[in-house]
């Protein structure tokens, strides 16, 4: 039986930034055969591991449509991600994964699809914003409303106004401030985007959220005044994890285990627990 705990070896083929401290990060397995292998959904999330730093979960910013990569945007922020970006391009790091229930594509397919994004939140749905483009005729209406704080801290932002451009969804851009006065498009909050929000079927939509947990309150309402039904919302909810299996404790939460039962949670596993916030 193979060791659930047992990082795969990997290579970081490349890497760049994003803003001051966030970069990007392409990795694959050493084998090319076993990287063509790779499963995994929309919504999951893997272990990286470097010895000596210890290991961290990050969610998966690539899309299982796109087979061979692994693509990861991660926040300098600790031990683990401080050694990670001392790594350079061709080095091997340990990953192992995927983990959690990920987004349930299958209900999804053939509905309408509203996301918001707000901040790093864009690093777990940008792999669900790809999957639905790279299958675009599986999919109905599609509206993408992103914010950050200013243009500067825009992950992806040049991926995004190329995204904008395509005529088969309705991206739709905003920061919070833009001091220079260079943004070209909205300036407010991501919510002032829900006035561009039209002809959805409120009971035929998955609408889906990621960002700070202050901007969760006031998204999910902007929801449920477009009828959309409490169990067709979703928001994908990144506790601190230490082993990825639910055998540690670390991210339970009641009987709920975040890297079992996560990181994809609807809005009706939110009123009874609350603490998933």
């Amino acid at each position: 039986m193979t060791n659930p705990f047992l990082p795969e070896e990997m290579r970081l083929v490349r890497r760049y930034d994003l803003t001051s401290d966030v970069r990007f990060f392409q990795v694959r397995p050493v084998d090319m055969d076993r990287a063509l292998s790779l499963r995994y959904k929309p919504g999951q999330f893997m272990m990286i591991s470097l010895a000596g730093a210890g290991e961290a979960p990050f969610s998966i910013s690539s899309t299982p449509s796109r087979p061979g990569m692994l693509e990861f945007c991660i926040r300098k922020v600790g031990r683990v991600t401080t050694e990670l970006f001392k790594r350079k391009e061709n080095s091997l790091i340990g990953v192992r994964g995927p983990y959690g229930n990920g987004f349930p594509l299958e209900k999804m397919i053939g509905k309408d699809n509203l996301i918001v994004v707000g901040g790093l939140g864009a690093a777990p749905l940008r792999s669900l914003l790809l999957y639905i483009l790279d299958n675009r005729d599986k999919f109905g209406k599609f509206y993408f409303l992103h914010g950050a704080k200013t243009p500067e801290e825009m992950l992806f932002r040049k991926e995004f106004f190329e995204i904008k451009e395509r005529d088969d969804l309705n991206c739709h851009l905003t920061v919070d401030v833009d001091e220079k006065g260079q943004w070209p498009f909205h300036v407010g909050l991501v919510t002032d985007l829900f006035s561009k929000v039209e002809e959805l079927d409120p009971e035929n939509t998955y609408a889906t959220v990621c960002g700070p947990p202050a901007m969760y309150k006031f998204v999910i309402a902007e929801f449920l005044k477009l009828g959309i039904p409490k169990h067709q919302v979703l928001m994908t909810l990144e506790r601190r994890m230490h082993c990825g299996i639910g055998k540690c404790g670390h991210c339970a939460i009641g009987p709920i285990y975040t890297c079992l039962d996560g990181p994809v949670f609807s809005y009706w596993d939110v009123l009874h627990m609350k603490d998933l916030i």
